[in-house]
């Protein structure tokens, strides 16, 4: 059991344990003070990506010391022989706190209360390119203030950890995402080699970029399970989810678009406050600089600026969701462009097919970085996506319908997304005596179905049935390198991985075969799970065969190593960038100013589908999430950083209610040359432009631009527009 901050902000004067220690059941109770009794130093949790010396000061401690920041802030952890008791013992736990006023608005944060001495602004990012004038002498300019609200991923299954001690080393079973680098950031911070570490992932719904991070309770378990020799189980509540698991989105953009009269965009410019909480964790400022190498987006735009903000608030900490900074920069740069087309009277559709980058113009470089590496489109018709969804929304019916009075819209949007993120990531196959395949790779299973791709990709690779192939859950003993799932990398990089083990173990068994079917080794061919003579089906080796030829005690092996099977690494050289195009009918009720989305279509190029029912799943699931992030979820917290959403009593998450119609448009014109598969990601290129294309939706539907300023939308305002 986790005890946890009931303040937001405030100094910690004493944690008075003895009554709960007294507890029957009690094991244990441990604060900040007993370890640093052990380390020296309570550990900090360490970015795993986008590590920039300036977060230092403000990097978490997996228990607070001397200071609070946000409710629900781990500040002793329970051990208990039951969870009743241990519940029981964190009522019995006085924490004395003298608050502190809390700083809960990122404009107003650099007056208010610092957080840490070095004050409540972390560091400023920027980015641009182009002739800056554009912002004070086009025909054109139109300023915005748009807010994205402050939501994230609730999967059905909370965190939780089980840890073993065995003969001295541990055993964690829970972890996903990225057990590697949790493994090495958990033994450095308890001091011992990472080999005494084993991470065991378990079978889990979405991660969503929330699930899998290091966080606090990632140390505090390990940590009492090795303290105690024992086996230590923890689950957080759905309360404890709402708390202290990782929020994301909120930011406040002063965004600006600059245009000519015929409807071309000449420029692009946002300074916004991205909210990063009470802490920077693992993601560092990766949602900021995603959000600035975005924003653009997928069209040709001479002049940018963009300036971020990166500023703490004593909420909880953010961190990435499900298309992070893409959702963001979307919907800032597409509500321009929608304002801008109503304001020189062109079709919002036009301007954006007039603005596109042209196929013509690949690779396009853009004067940009992100995440370390400059911003290249290698390939993609964006326009001809653009065209495919205009035709499937069936325009001439919602004009039809609007004229027999009812308030519906459609609006668009198009966007870009980031896949097959690097810098490596490693596969092995393992064949055996029968002839099964064993494939594993430092990529987990979060929900996302990679288990089924990786063993298609071996199937075919083998040429056998898929029944014939087994993907084990990733265990670190077996899988010793990994990189993790996250940035719709898995199938780019671990697909690619598995499949160059694959063509590795085809080249021994072929190496092996040759001279014991008496032919050169360019006469093999793969069929049916085996290799035999082009031209001569007889004359062959099963793959099962050839494994037994080369056990360890056989006769035929010789010199050969024993054993059929490979591990191999893939290696990232460049990004790729899928792109989509959302669209959404909206009907807005005439009485309340409920708006009802009716119907979403959603067009995205991955280059090549290994599995259409996946892809077209990864798109259903992520539009459900950004349509609630358009319309129904949000964190918000009251004056003093309480938070008032700690329950699905509060959270809005849509139910197969509030499920619109789908239409997918799954195209596979621009495969990429960046890795073997062709593939790109798909596990984000559902939700991004969706909010997008809602707010377009609604304002279309009340015949008012720029009405929806905001997202999750202020139904407040809709119903002022529908008494208007």
């Amino acid at each position: 059991m986790i005890v946890r901050s009931p303040v937001a902000h405030g100094t910690i004067r004493s944690i008075e344990t003895s009554e709960a220690l007294a507890l029957p059941g009690v094991v244990g109770i441990w604060t900040a003070a007993d370890i640093i009794s052990e380390f020296g130093s309570v550990p900090l949790i360490q970015p795993r990506v986008s590590f920039d010396k300036a977060v230092v000061p403000y990097l978490q401690p997996v228990l607070a010391v001397d200071k609070v920041r946000y409710v629900g802030e781990p500040v002793a952890l329970i051990i208990a022989t039951d969870r009743y008791t241990a519940e029981d013992a964190d009522d019995l736990v006085f924490v004395d706190i003298d608050p502190i006023d809390a700083c809960i608005d990122t404009s107003t944060a650099s007056q208010g209360e610092p957080l840490f001495p070095e004050g409540n602004e972390i560091t400023v990012l920027t980015g641009g390119f182009g002739d800056l004038a554009v912002f004070t002498e086009s025909p054109v300019i139109i300023e915005a203030e748009l807010k994205i609200g402050r939501h994230s991923g609730v999967p059905m299954e909370t965190r939780g950890l089980v840890v073993q001690h065995d003969a001295d080393s541990l055993i964690v079973h829970g972890s996903t995402k990225v057990p590697h680098a949790n493994r090495d950031q958990l033994a450095k911070h308890l001091g011992i080699s990472p080999n005494r570490i084993r991470m065991k992932e378990t079978s889990v719904g979405g991660g969503f970029g929330v699930r899998g991070e290091f966080y606090p309770e990632d140390f505090l378990i390990p940590w009492a399970a090795l303290k105690l020799k024992g086996t230590i189980s923890w689950i957080e509540d759905r309360r404890e989810h709402f708390l202290a698991a990782n929020q994301a989105r909120e930011q406040t953009h002063q965004a600006t678009i600059a245009g000519d009269l015929e409807g071309r965009i000449l420029g692009l410019r946002s300074e916004f406050f991205n909210d990063m909480g009470a802490y920077v964790r693992t993601h560092g400022i990766r949602i900021p600089d995603l959000t600035l190498s975005m924003l653009p987006g997928p069209y040709d735009i001479g002049a940018y600026e963009g300036i971020a903000h990166c500023v703490l608030t004593n909420k909880t900490p953010t961190a990435t969701y499900r298309a992070p900074g893409r959702f963001e920069s979307c919907f800032v740069r597409e509500r321009l462009i929608d304002m801008y087309a109503a304001n020189v009277g062109i079709d919002p559709i036009e301007v954006r097919r007039k603005n596109l980058i042209r196929p013509d113009q690949m690779p396009y470089r853009r004067a940009l970085q992100s995440t370390g590496e400059l911003v290249i489109f290698n390939e993609g018709n964006y326009a001809k996506l653009l065209g495919d969804v205009k035709a499937k929304i069936d325009i001439p019916g919602i004009v039809a319908r609007r004229g027999a009075g009812e308030w519906v819209g459609v609006g668009i949007a198009m966007f870009l997304e980031k896949s097959g993120l690097g810098p490596w990531e490693s596969g092995s196959v393992v064949v055996s005596n029968d002839g099964t395949i064993l494939v594993r790779t430092g990529c987990s299973s979060v929900g996302q179905g990679l288990r089924t791709v990786l063993g298609q990709i071996a199937a075919e690779t083998f040429d056998v049935d898929l029944e014939r192939v087994r993907v084990e859950l990733l265990d670190t003993e077996h899988s010793s390198y990994g990189t993790g799932s996250y940035a719709s990398r898995s199938t780019a990089t671990g697909g690619s991985a598995v499949l160059l083990a694959a063509r590795h173990v085809i080249d021994t068994a072929r190496s092996f075969a040759a001279p014991h079917l008496e032919v050169d080794r360019d006469d093999l061919v793969v069929r049916d799970g085996g290799l035999e003579v082009a031209g001569a089906p007889d004359l062959r080796l099963g793959f099962g065969e050839i494994a037994r030829m080369l056990g360890p005690t056989s006769s035929h092996r010789g010199t050969a190593p024993p054993g059929l099977r490979a591990e191999e690494f893939f290696h990232v050289k460049k990004l790729t960038y899928p792109y989509g195009c959302h669209a959404a009918v909206v009907s807005v009720d005439p009485e309340t100013g409920l708006p009802t989305v009716e119907r979403l279509i959603l067009g995205y190029d991955i280059g090549r589908a290994i599995n259409p029912k996946l892809v077209e799943g990864q798109l259903h699931g992520g539009a459900l999430q950004g349509l609630a992030g358009a319309i129904l979820e949000r964190f918000s917290y009251d004056e003093e950083g309480n938070p008032l959403v700690t329950s699905f009593m509060d959270y809005l998450m849509p139910t197969i209610a509030e499920a619109p119609q789908m239409t997918t448009l799954i195209t596979e014109d621009a495969p990429t040359e960046t890795n073997p598969l062709g593939v790109k990601g798909t596990g984000e290129g559902g939700l991004t432009g969706v909010a997008a294309a809602i707010a377009t939706a609604i304002d279309d539907a009340l015949q008012t631009s720029g009405l929806v300023t905001e997202v999750p939308v202020d139904l407040l305002t809709l119903t002022k527009a529908v008494r208007s």
